[in-house]
């Protein structure tokens, strides 16, 4: 169960189509930041690393639009259909924590 009360999975009706994806993009993205930790301990270029960081912050940024959009596409239509306004609430606190 999560914050918003219920599993991600079939208990209401939908599966997550994406929970692969979004792993192996997060696998990916703390790969690429060990290797940026490990261009800081080596004294890499400040300017090389910050490009780096760069890339780690749009992998994550990414990952989480597919996390947005799988969401919607499942969570958001089932607490619709079945009149859900915690749900709801609780998504337009995710949206405003991820876009800050």
């Amino acid at each position: 169960m999560n914050s918003h009360g219920h599993t991600h999975d079939t208990a209401h009706g939908h599966t997550h189509t994406q929970t692969k994806a979004v792993i192996n993009r997060l696998s990916r993205a703390i790969g690429h930041l060990e290797s940026v930790k490990r261009m800081v301990e080596n004294g890499q270029d400040c300017s090389d690393v910050l490009i780096q960081l760069a890339a780690v912050r749009s992998a994550i940024t990414n990952t989480g639009k597919i996390i947005l959009k799988d969401h919607l596409d499942h969570c958001i239509v089932d607490a619709i259909e079945h009149d859900d306004p915690e749900a709801l609430s609780q998504f337009k606190k995710a949206i405003d924590q991820f876009i800050k």
